[in-house]
This record gives C-alpha cells, structure tokens and sequence, in this order.
C-alpha cells in the first residue's frame, strides 16, 4: 500500500473520530445547583405522634394509692337533726369528719387514651355533732358533747378513666363498700375536763354494703407519681332496719405511684 495513500486514510479516521465525539459532548448537559452561601438551615422532621407512659400505652399497669378524706352523711335523719339545730340557736353542729384511706389498683388500657380502673383500699367515713348548753348563763363553763360517728370500709371501686391529655385524666364509676367497723365516740366535759369519753359499737345498726358512684379528676406524671382529687356519692341507706335515712358523701385527695 501507498504510503501517502495509508497516512490519508489515518488522517480522515482521526477527522471523523474527532468530529463524533465532540457531538455527543455538545449532548451532554451538566445541571448544576447553584451554591448556596447563606446561613445552613436544617430542615424540619414533624416527629410521629406518640403518646407517653400516662396515656395508659404501655400496658397493664399496678400501683399503691393513699389520701385523706372529709366525709359526713346526708339523708332525711340529717336533716332532721339540723332543723332542730337550727331551734337551739347553734347549740348544735354538725361537721365533716377527717380520715384516712389507702389502697392498691391496676390500671388496663382500652386505647391511647382510654382504661378502665379495679380497685381496693380501706376507707374511713362519718360525721361528726357537737352540742353545748344553750344558755348564756352557762356560757362560763365550756360545756359541750361532741357525738363522732366513725365508720372504716373496704372500698371496691371500678373506674373508667378518660385522657383528656397526655398526664390529665378524669375519672367515674360505681363503686361498692363493705362495713368492717362502726363505732361512735360520746365525750362530754365542761370546764376544760372530760366527764365522759365513751365508745359505742354501732356497726349492727348499718348495712354491711353500700353502693355508690365515684368520679374525679387527676394527673399522672411520667415518673410513676400522680395526683386525683374526687368524691363519693353513696346511694344505699346506712340503717339496715330502714328507720332512718343517710347516705355517706365523701370528698378525696391522693397521691398515688404507678409501677
């Protein structure tokens, strides 16, 4: 072969290679982003919704509760006994009486933010009526009777508990009380001493059961404590025999802990 005719055909190939490939790279677009100079911003995650251990998520759950309560009774007797109060011009009174409950409960959830609530606890209920001589001229020497009705129960509540927010719930149900003691306590004194401080058992002139209904407010804390405040409203009648009519009524507060 021609050597010129060789070092042509070397030089088209080399055109032509040229040529072919300057057109695919005319093709080809690099897209660039432009840079950025301003302050980094991190872009913003809406995190899943959850809910915490208070919304009664995390399955079953124990706890230990305990409180005081403020209870008396009210009914037709008391009324009684307060229209006649109100003859002897304040020679006789009638108060809430103190006391102290505790008890353990487990806590079942039905949902994010539902459950339902057994219980048991020891409960103490009653009243209390003081009466002095209604006389001015008797005024001098402090004479007074002081009447305590104190009853302690076995309270057997089963609550439904509704969150109205991750902590904050409120809470209402039935309830039934089984009478384990009932004593009244007479003191009578005058002059600063006490002439009389006797007991009485009461407990066979009241019904074994009372039934009621609870409800109440309260706040749980992620930490396992919590607050609820609330009151019973008793719907039997305390005298077995049906002579007289009165009903417990009961204010609470509590702290519990849930486990």
């Amino acid at each position: 072969m021609n050597t010129k005719r060789l070092f042509g055909r070397l030089a088209a190939a080399t055109l032509l290679f040229s040529v072919f490939t300057s057109a695919a790279e005319a093709q080809v677009v690099t897209h660039r982003v432009p840079k950025y100079t301003g302050p980094a911003q991190a872009r913003a995650v809406r995190p899943a919704p959850s809910y915490s251990s208070s919304t009664a998520t995390d399955g079953v759950k124990f706890g230990v509760r305990a409180g005081v309560n403020v209870s008396d009774f009210s009914g037709d007797a008391v009324n009684s006994v307060m229209d006649l109060a109100e003859y002897t011009n304040g020679a006789v009174t009638k108060q809430m009486k103190p006391g102290f409950y505790a008890g353990l409960y487990a806590t079942l959830p039905l949902g994010p933010r539902f459950a339902i609530e057994p219980g048991i606890g020891y409960s103490e209920k009653g009243t209390i009526l003081t009466g002095r001589i209604p006389l001015e001229q008797f005024d001098f020497l402090n004479a007074k009777v002081t009447a305590t009705g104190r009853l302690a129960y076995l309270d057997i509540p089963l609550l439904a508990k509704a969150y109205l927010t991750d902590g904050f719930y409120i809470y209402a149900g039935p309830q039934a009380s089984v009478l384990l003691s009932g004593k009244a306590r007479v003191q009578a004194g005058a002059l600063g001493f006490n002439a009389i401080n006797t007991n009485f058992d009461i407990k066979n002139q009241f019904r074994q059961v009372d039934f009621g209904v609870v409800g109440g407010l309260g706040y749980q804390f992620q930490n396992g404590l919590g607050l609820s405040a609330g009151y019973d409203y008793g719907l039997s009648s305390l005298d077995k025999n049906n002579n007289f009519n009165a009903y417990n009524r009961v204010i609470k507060a509590s702290v519990n802990y849930s486990f």
